[in-house]
Formats: C-alpha cells, sequence, structure tokens
C-alpha cells in the first residue's frame, strides 16, 4: 500500500492537531495522534475525530481505518476533560455522556464500512468506538477493557454486551480495571482476528482491498441491512441508555467518596490500591 496524501491534503480536508488522517490504497486511516498522552480522548480529539469521519462519508478511500500512533491504540477518555463531570448536574452530565456515544453511532451509520487496527492498549472510550466499528483487528497481545478505578458505570460493558453476552459483559464491569488480551477478544467476539502486533495495520489494509472490491454502493446497503438487523434486536436502544446510568452513578455517595480518596491519595496510589491481587492469588 502506498500513502496518497496525509492530514487530507488531496481530498480537501482540514489539518488537525489530535489526529491525522492518512489515505493509503482504498482505505483512509484516521490515527489517533496524541501518543504523549497515550492518546487519551480530549474534547479536542473527540470534536476532529466526528468532523473527519463525517467529511470521509463523500471524500478519501471506500474503506475507513482507525488506529492509534505510538505504543497503544488509545487510553480512554482524557479524566482530565472528558472523563469527569464538571459540576453536580446530572443533566449536563447525561448529555456530555450521550454526545460522546452519539460520536460512536455516527461510526454505526457511516455509509462506508469502518475498520478498527488495536495494538499495545485499548480501555474505556476506546473499546465503546471499536464496538461501533464494522470489523475490528487486534494485536495478540493487546490490553482491551474497562477503567482503572470504578468511578463511573453502566456506561461501557453494556455496549460490550451485544457483542460478546450478558455474563462476559459482567466479568468485565464487575472486577475492577478488568482487561482481556486481543486473543480473548476474538473468543469473546469483540474482535474478529487478532494477528502478531507489526501485523495489524497490514492485516486491516488488506482486508480493506478486498472489501473495496465490491462496488461501494452495495457495501454501504450490506452494511444497512445488518446494522437494522442489530437495531431490530435492541442495540440503539440500549446505547440510548447507557448515558442514564453512567450519570446516575457519578451523583451517588460511594462515587463522590471515592472520588475524594483519590484526591487525597493521587490518582496512581488510587489505581495500585485496585489493583492489589486478592488474598490467595499472586
Amino acid at each position: 500500500m502506498t500513502a496518497t496524501a496525509a492530514d487530507g491534503a488531496a481530498t480537501g480536508l482540514p489539518e488537525y492537531c489530535d489526529i491525522r488522517v492518512e489515505h493509503r490504497g482504498p482505505i483512509s486511516w484516521i490515527v489517533l495522534n496524541r501518543p504523549e498522552k497515550a492518546n487519551a480522548l480530549s474534547n479536542a480529539m473527540l470534536d476532529e475525530f466526528s468532523d473527519a469521519l463525517s467529511r470521509l462519508a463523500d471524500t478519501g478511500g471506500p474503506i475507513i481505518g482507525v488506529r492509534g500512533e505510538g505504543k497503544g491504540f488509545c487510553a480512554g477518555y482524557d479524566v482530565d476533560q472528558v472523563g469527569k463531570p464538571k459540576a453536580a448536574d446530572p443533566i449536563a452530565d447525561r448529555e456530555r455522556l450521550a454526545r460522546n456515544v452519539n460520536r460512536y453511532l455516527a461510526i454505526w451509520d457511516h455509509p462506508k464500512p469502518v475498520i478498527a487496527a488495536v495494538h499495545g492498549y485499548c480501555i474505556a472510550g476506546a473499546t465503546q468506538l471499536c464496538v461501533f466499528c464494522d470489523i475490528t483487528i487486534v494485536a495478540e497481545d493487546a490490553k482491551i477493557g474497562e477503567p482503572a478505578l470504578p468511578m463511573g458505570g453502566g456506561y461501557i460493558a453494556p455496549l460490550w454486551a451485544p457483542l460478546v453476552g450478558p455474563k462476559r459483559a459482567k466479568e468485565l464491569a464487575f472486577l475492577p480495571g478488568n482487561t482481556i488480551d486481543g486473543s480473548t477478544a476474538v473468543e469473546w467476539g469483540w474482535a474478529n482476528h487478532a494477528v502478531p502486533a507489526d501485523e495489524v495495520v497490514r492485516t486491516a489494509e488488506d482486508m480493506a482491498e478486498r472489501m473495496a472490491r465490491i462496488p461501494s454502493d452495495v457495501l454501504r446497503i450490506k452494511k444497512l441491512s445488518i446494522n437494522r438487523t442489530m437495531d431490530a434486536m435492541g442495540v440503539r436502544t440500549a446505547a440510548a441508555q447507557v448515558s442514564e446510568m453512567d450519570a446516575l452513578l457519578h451523583l451517588s455517595p460511594s462515587v463522590t467518596a471515592l472520588r475524594e480518596w483519590i484526591g487525597e491519595v493521587g490518582l496512581k496510589a488510587a489505581i495500585a490500591e485496585f489493583r492489589k491481587p486478592t488474598s490467595g492469588t499472586s
């Protein structure tokens, strides 16, 4: 595959700061590009992602890919911005959370197939993004899962349930900081294929090249048909309710106390405490 343009130059896309757009053969990559911040999803990055996704409906290649720059795909929401409510206002919090889920539903509703290529880590909100991609390729040793601290709930794992089933979604949610590797993600049904880390992008591009042999209008209807089946099973309804559950928990006494404790001991110490092995484990 040969890169034909970067930052959207060949297709009139603007130059972004926190993402990068690359056109490589039939695939247009949206690259999460905050490696110094573990590609954490800031407000600016999310806005740029949504803008690029929308513009690529009418330009670029017939397939869209999403990948991360640096050591991992994405560490989830930037807790200093997106990951916490700014005030004790459940209505504003719910609207904030719903806006982020709607960004990912735009992937679901996009006229082009969207492939996620995951290496390194894919945590919390980053897994929401991948759930709504049409195909997910993961590194065998990727680390995929929940936030390190239980500061909310009902926002991440319910979106996994249509892919992995309720019991595995609950296993993910009920253990703090729970993660699975790429091979397990395929076994569970969360991802399509697990490959060595250095083959993730090539595998996605090879798949995109094969997909592109099918006319774009045919691909669009194939995607729409399958999505309508999933919508009839309640996927969109389930996605619409996760914001209410999370906003409710953000103001619960236990989460409020947890936030206060984290403020006292610091984020790193709090994460270390939740990662301590339980009695009888190593």
